[in-house]
Parts: C-alpha cells; structure tokens; sequence
C-alpha cells in the first residue's frame, strides 16, 4: 500500500478525493489537512457521520512528508505551489489540482500571479489522461488541468489536423454550481442561481490560454480561442459546445472514434450528451456533427470528478505504476 494524504479537505474537490481513497485497493488514506485548523473530517462534510472518522490536521509540510509518500494539494492557487515546492524537495509526489503548474511561467504570471516555484514549473506534467499517459508514469508533479479546459480539449484536439486554424474558434461551456467552491458569493447564491444562467468572465476568463497553451503544444499550431462560461442551477456537471472550422470533409464521428480507440473513459455517443450520464463518473462523453465546414463539438463531465478529483487520482495512479482506472467511479449518479 502507498500512503497518501490530501491537503485541502475541506472543499468539494477534497470530498470526491476522500470518497474514492477510502476503497482504493493500492492507495492507503494516512493524512488529511486544511490550512484552516484541527478538527474531524466529518464535521467538515457531515454527509460522512458514520461513514468515516478521521482527523483533519493544520497543513504542515513536515507531517505530510512523515505520513505520505504522494499527497494531492486540493487548495486555490497561490496557496498550492508552497506547499508543492517544499514536498517535492523531500521526495513526495505530487498531485496539485490548482492552476499553480498548468501554464507556462510567462502566461501564468500574466492571468494570476507572480509564480513562487520557478524551479519545478517545467518539471509538472499535465495531467490530461489520454494526451499526457506515458510522461505522468514518469512524473513526481501532476499539474491537473481546470474543468472547463479539460472538457473543451478533449473534445476538440481530435480535430486540430482537420481545422482551418486561421479560424477562430468558439467555446460555449456551462457549468453547475460546485465549480465555483464552497465559498459564498453573490454570484452563486440561490436567489441568483435558481431559476436563471448567465454568462461569466466571456472572452477574457483565464481559461481561454490554457486551452490556447495546450492546442499549442500537442499540435504545434496557434487557434484564437473565445471562450465563454456559464453557469447554470444546477450542483454538478459541465457541458462544453464548441465551434470550428474545417478544411476538409470529415466523418466527425469516426475521427473520433479512431482517436481514441483505446481510451476507456472517453465514450463517443451518436446524440448530443448530457451531464447527467457522466455525473458522479470519470467517463468524457463526445459527440460531434458538421454543416458543410462548420463543426460543433460537445463534450460532457462531471466537473468535480473528470474536472477535478478522478483526474487527479487516475494521473496519481500512473505516477505510482497502477492502471490508470483503479478506484475511478464509473456508475453515473441517474437518474
């Protein structure tokens, strides 16, 4: 068994990593913190009264370091790269689900902040599944992609050799309301969020040169990408159109299909998905269809799990040497 601990279990995203570590058959739960204090996990998420007791610690990186052989950073970016650069000196691994490592240093600086961990930036490998397998087998850091660029890339980068990239390129992404977190705002307050969608952040959220960034770098071309969330009433699960321009005819389905032949959580349907049928799994469900040289891609996960903590643990278990799909839910939360 390989002792792992979570820091940042007090959020959504720390709950589905609690919830799928408990029955891992190779990952041994040893340490859990926030950086808020000491108390018992099940006070910070009531829904495990009688399900699991465990004490949740004040992060400290010298506990994790004692207790853990890989830990997952389940913080907001800034706080993640100081805890990450101090435990990869101490030989743990990594699995950080922040923003921290996802971009290069000159783009992450210009959309968030003055980065702290020069020293291991280029060292993380982002930890999208299907296009990073090989190289997370290798990785003592796993940068996890955010859940938007996660549903958008996977739909699309299929499609990047049949695509006019001197066209722009057009992503419509809505989301439920977990993705913002547990803090409260009026943006996600019921009174706002029910009954109603809207926009957020459209044409200048700072997801738009993540996926700019990894478009760039699996297929060496640049795409303007427009990228507009939303958010929508309800808890879990995201939606993702996107807008294209082909060069060439295609069978869009097929080129899907071929792509990713032997990829097991991506499930190609012949009618547009739903959020429903991946809520509470690891699966990306695509589907796609052209007009003439127009091209619509959709593609649907849950936010909280593809866009977050299953993500982290199938790149954790490729760092460790296990199939990738070991403890990763694949029972969707229907109806």
């Amino acid at each position: 068994m390989i002792n792992v601990g979570v820091v940042g279990a007090s959020g959504y995203t720390g709950l589905e990593l609690v919830k799928m570590l408990v029955t891992h058959p190779e990952f041994q739960l040893k340490y859990l913190a926030t950086t808020a204090g000491d108390t018992v996990i099940e006070s910070l998420h009531p829904s495990l009264v009688d399900v699991l007791s465990y004490p949740v610690e004040k992060a400290s990186v010298e506990a994790v370091a004692e207790h853990c052989e890989l830990v997952f950073l389940a913080l907001p970016h800034k706080a993640s790269m100081g805890f990450a650069k101090e435990l990869i000196n101490q030989g743990v691994k990594v699995v950080d689900l922040s923003a921290d490592y996802r971009l290069d240093l000159e783009t992450y600086e210009t959309h968030y902040c003055e980065h702290e961990d020069k020293e291991h930036l280029d060292d993380a490998v982002y930890a999208l599944i299907e296009y990073y397998r090989e190289a997370l087998k290798m990785a003592k850091l796993a940068a996890g992609p955010g859940c938007y660029p996660t549903a958008t890339l996977l739909g699309i980068l299929p499609f990047i050799p049949y695509l006019d990239t001197s066209a722009p390129l057009f992503v419509d992404a809505k989301s439920g309301v977990s993705g913002a977190g547990k803090k409260l705002s009026e943006t996600t307050h019921f009174v706002t969020i029910n009954d109603n969608i809207f926009a957020y952040n459209p044409l200048k959220h700072r997801h738009a040169p993540e996926i700019a960034q990894k478009i760039e770098k699996i297929h060496g071309v640049k795409m303007n990408v427009n990228f507009v969330p939303h958010l929508i009433p309800a808890t879990r699960g995201e939606l993702v159109s996107v807008y294209a321009t082909l060069k060439e005819e295609i069978d869009p389905l097929e080129v899907l299909r071929k792509h990713y032949e032997t990829d097991p959580f991506i499930r190609i349907r012949e009618n547009p998905v739903d959020i429903k049928s991946t809520a509470g799994t690891h699966f990306c469900d695509i589907f796609a269809a052209t007009n003439g040289n127009a091209l619509f891609v959709s593609s649907a996960i849950d936010n909280l799990l593809r866009g977050a903590s299953s993500q982290a643990l199938a790149a954790a278990n490729l760092m460790c040497g296990f199939s990738e799909g070991m403890g990763l839910p694949t029972i969707a939360y229907v109806p």
